[in-house]
């Protein structure tokens, strides 16, 4: 019988090693508390997106890689059993869905189980493209509390390069934000976020307006930095300069929290942050912006999907803290923040 959804899901690594059925450990003594949970087929998935991992195009020998790391298969059976008996702190479970002509359906048998079976908040990973003529009220009655979507590209032009006619992939950048406001709809402000990836080519200030694009329909910013998957079109595209996440992931904070907006930050030629429209020392110094930007656990607040080392090697500078940065963390952020600047340092507080 092959082991495919709904019976049995992909874990990361992450997941796979805190549940116990992977050895390892996590550097700094990283803890995760959010499972990410993804449906699985024998067909590959229908999206030809060039930079992912799943992509139907990736050329067939490449290692399986998705976000960096394996994604071994497990009976969702096991995995429920083993949550049930030891939650491991974990407080939320993310739950998403390739391009696959059965994915719909079998989220929601999988949002159900999990809704019935264990005391998890409940993310589902929606992909528009599989959702078309779907009623997402079905999905919040199956026990699912937040929605994320994948946007991935901060605009038109890259989606469209990237996951769409450029790479004869079926996704289409109005429909994927047509998406993100039927799930605000059904699911309310502040319950649905996008994930964007910083590095596919867009300008620091392209994706700093797409942030605040979706902050006014009332949906948080999840942000991933990009790092190239082997067999894939972009395998060869460098990691994004740490300077330009670090004043992503400031601006980003700054807009989600309400902090500032996008129209009180100036660019310079390049489309750099020159200057935040605040003091943002505290900000700074404080470290919480730098931290990984995901759904919330049990309290509302604290970051549940924390997704540890889910954008670079342990061995590499983090990009997305998965605790609190140290003293030495918050230094060093404090120097990248200037990197690669074009021009005079006017933000650096």
């Amino acid at each position: 019988m092959p082991a495919t959804s709904p019976e049995y899901v992909k874990t990361s690594t992450a997941a796979a090693i805190t549940l116990g059925f992977q050895p390892g450990s996590f550097h700094r003594d990283a803890r995760l508390t959010g499972l990410n949970l993804l449906l699985t087929y024998n067909e590959p998935c229908a999206g030809r997106c060039a930079y992912c991992g799943l992509s139907g195009n990736r050329l067939p020998d490449a290692e399986p890689t998705f976000i960096r790391v394996d994604w071994p298969v497990y009976a969702l059976d096991a995995i429920l059993k083993e949550v049930r008996r030891d939650s491991r702190g974990l407080e939320r479970v993310c739950i998403g869905m390739p391009t696959h002509r059965r994915s719909w359906d079998d989220l929601l048998k999988v949002v159900n189980r999990w809704h019935r079976e264990s005391d998890l908040l409940i993310s589902a990973l929606l992909t528009p493209t599989a959702c078309r003529g779907r009623d997402f009220f079905e999905l919040r009655a199956a026990g699912a509390d937040m929605v994320g979507i994948a946007i991935d590209c901060a605009t038109p032009e890259l989606f469209e390069r990237y996951r769409g006619r450029g790479v004869k992939g079926p996704h289409r950048w109005e429909e994927y934000w047509e998406g993100v406001s039927r799930a605000v709809t059904v699911f309310g402000r502040g319950r649905v976020g996008i994930h964007l990836i910083v590095g596919l080519g867009e300008t620091e200030a392209e994706m700093i307006q797409t942030i605040q694009r979706a902050q006014d329909m009332g949906v948080r910013t999840h942000l991933f930095s990009f790092f190239p998957e082997t067999g894939t079109i972009l395998a060869r595209r460098r990691q994004p300069p740490l300077g330009q996440y670090r004043r992503v992931q400031l601006a980003r904070y700054i807009i989600n929290e309400g902090l500032g907006r996008a129209e009180d930050m100036t660019f310079n030629d390049a489309g750099q942050v020159m200057d935040f429209g605040m003091d943002i020392t505290p900000l700074v110094k404080a470290g919480e912006a730098f931290r990984t930007s995901g759904c919330p656990g049990k309290d509302g607040r604290t970051v549940a999907c924390n997704r540890p080392y889910g954008n670079e090697r342990p061995s590499q500078a983090i990009r997305n803290f998965p605790f609190a940065p140290e003293p030495g963390d918050i230094r060093a952020v404090e120097r990248q923040l200037r990197q690669g600047l074009k021009g005079a340092v006017a933000h650096a507080g």
